[in-house]
């Protein structure tokens, strides 16, 4: 079910990054993203948005794009292991994938407007999984992955990169 932990045996160790980040009902904490991802953002304007905090580094809107390109490989992931399809899958490369985007050539209302429609999205799926479907898994870069962990990691994943904007790329939201 949502409400339980993942447990370390639904997921390799790097994830646990992710999944630390994560209190409560994995729901309620998707949820709350989406309300607050778009608040937190609003103070970032499009000059603001090339922004990297060292050379090499993505700007704040390669950062904004990845959100929601990791939560798309998340959900699609979570997909195939509820359906039944336990089929290996491979890692995915998050630099490449942001090096093919384009993500700076887009504004920032276009990136949270997407990244809002990949959330309800992932919200849509999650709430209408039954019990049995949150606990199967799959094999991702050679470890197991189950469905309950996918959508913890698509949490805290989003959170940890909204860490990262408040903490290295100075983002604040507006009025705190």
């Amino acid at each position: 079910m949502p409400l339980q932990r993942p447990q370390p045996t639904e997921h390799a160790p790097h994830h646990q990054q992710y999944l630390s980040l994560v209190s409560g009902p994995v729901l309620d904490a998707l949820h709350a993203q989406k309300r607050s991802l778009p608040q937190f953002l609003a103070g970032v304007s499009e000059a603001d948005a090339d922004h990297r905090y060292a050379p090499g580094k993505w700007s704040i809107r390669e950062v904004v794009g990845h959100i929601s390109d990791a939560e798309r490989i998340y959900q699609f992931r979570a997909l195939a292991f509820a359906r039944g399809d336990a089929a290996a899958m491979p890692r995915y490369d998050p630099d490449g994938y942001v090096e093919q985007a384009g993500f700076d050539r887009r504004t920032m209302g276009s990136l949270i407007d997407e990244f809002l429609a990949v959330r309800e999205s992932t919200l849509q799926f999650f709430a209408g999984l039954d019990a049995a479907a949150w606990d199967r898994k799959g094999t991702v870069a050679n470890a197991p992955l189950s469905v309950r962990a996918l959508a913890f990691i698509a949490a805290g994943h989003a959170q940890r990169h909204l860490n990262v904007l408040a903490e290295r790329y100075g983002v604040v939201a507006p009025g705190a």
